[in-house]
């Protein structure tokens, strides 16, 4: 329904979008399916189909076998009519991948490349968006945009990184990324891109909170369906809540600074903040991959194997992870995704910490709001390309 103050070319765009949606969800639907999911009489639904379909983005696939009466004509949506490009720039990687009309991930590539604020740097990442069009095939014209994530905190017009531990860069525009890239590009913060990708048909989670446990505590606030950052637009660095669909960052831009937020341990171990005791010095990926040489796969690896070393410090790794989960948990009361690097692994490796919250939990004994991440290495650079997919549809 639509709510009161929407003009007539509101409510037209708004039917049209709810029509693709509604088309995109399926493989193919049929007419009365349709107007029954949009909500609309079939003439109102049949209007909009014949605009998309003038756009190039649904098609007509036939009849429905009748049961009765005329057989109902199928229309499909053209999910290769449009693509993005999503990158995710990290300290010592790049993230690349190849997203349809649909959000749906066609291809994923991820290269060791160290970051350094050079030419060659940029003309890189441009070069990796040209190879991933041209092994898929995709025209340039189809291409809406290329979203690129950043580990560090952005302005709120997306010209400026105004601080990066990880790339220890300060104030500098987003510019001397995309350069070289020939397409138009959005920048997103890497947790809150994570964040996108992980509510991306969770449409049942209106508010959320996304915590990224990667080499960095990172995550997301959602809202309304909507990130929100906050005054200083620090929201979500360290991590994410989601409210009603909406992506929190705070009045200062720090609301979901959940990687520094301090919890209560005994030797209150030094963050790259300066400060001691913070969620981040607990609970990042490199807490457990400096245990074996930096590479994260080989610690759960060990784990597999029966290392007892490694389980202990798994074990130590998941109480503090069990507090600041369930601290969020108590404040935000809703569910809480687990992401990142190490959130890739949790769907093998995190029975415990779904006990140890079942514990922690002050009114009953349930953990059942805890996600586990649908994703490994590619959340960033999904989220940062279903920026320019929802901005298209956005626009119809």
């Amino acid at each position: 329904m639509i709510k009161g103050g929407a003009n007539n070319r509101d409510v037209k765009k708004i039917n049209r979008i709810r029509t693709m949606r509604s088309i995109f969800a399926c493989e193919r639907i049929s007419q009365p399916e349709l107007a029954a999911k949009v909500g609309n009489s079939w003439p109102t639904v049949l209007q909009n189909v014949k605009e998309l379909m003038e756009m190039g983005l649904v098609q007509e696939v036939g009849t429905f076998e009748s049961t009765g009466g005329r057989k109902a004509k199928a229309f499909a949506p053209v999910r290769n009519a449009r693509y993005a490009v999503g990158l995710e720039i990290t300290q010592n990687h790049i993230g690349a991948v190849l997203v349809d009309l649909s959000g749906e991930l066609v291809r994923f590539e991820r290269k060791k490349r160290p970051f350094e604020r050079c030419d060659a740097y940029a003309a890189g990442l441009a070069e990796l968006v040209k190879s991933l069009l041209e092994k898929e095939g995709c025209p340039t014209e189809t291409v809406l945009g290329v979203g690129i994530s950043l580990p560090g905190i952005l302005d709120r017009d997306e010209k400026t990184l105004v601080y990066s531990h990880a790339l220890g860069l300060r104030g500098v525009p987003v510019e001397e990324f995309s350069r070289c890239i020939p397409f138009p590009c959005r920048f997103i913060n890497d947790a809150n891109a994570a964040g996108l990708a992980e509510i991306r048909g969770r449409e049942n989670l209106h508010s959320l909170v996304y915590l990224s446990l990667s080499n960095s505590v990172g995550g997301s606030i959602f809202t309304g369906g909507s990130l929100y950052a906050g005054e200083h637009l620090r929201a979500g660095i360290g991590g994410g809540v989601i409210v009603d669909g909406r992506l929190l960052t705070g009045a200062h831009g720090v609301g979901g600074e959940l990687g520094h937020i301090e919890i209560s341990a005994p030797d209150k171990a030094p963050c790259t903040c300066g400060k001691r005791g913070c969620v981040d010095a607990y609970c990042s990926a490199k807490v457990l991959s400096a245990l074996t040489g930096g590479n994260l796969a080989l610690f759960f690896d060990g784990l597999r194997a029966g290392d007892r070393t490694l389980q202990a410090a798994w074990d130590e790794y998941l109480a503090h992870l069990a507090v600041a989960v369930n601290n969020l948990r108590m404040i935000f009361d809703c569910d809480v995704i687990v992401g990142g690097y190490v959130g890739g692994f949790l769907s093998e490796f995190g029975a415990p910490l779904r006990e140890l919250l079942a514990r922690h939990n002050t009114f009953e004994p349930d953990s059942s709001y805890l996600k586990f991440s649908r994703y490994q290495l590619e959340s960033s650079a999904l989220g940062a390309a279903l920026v320019h997919i929802e901005s298209f549809i956005q626009s119809l």
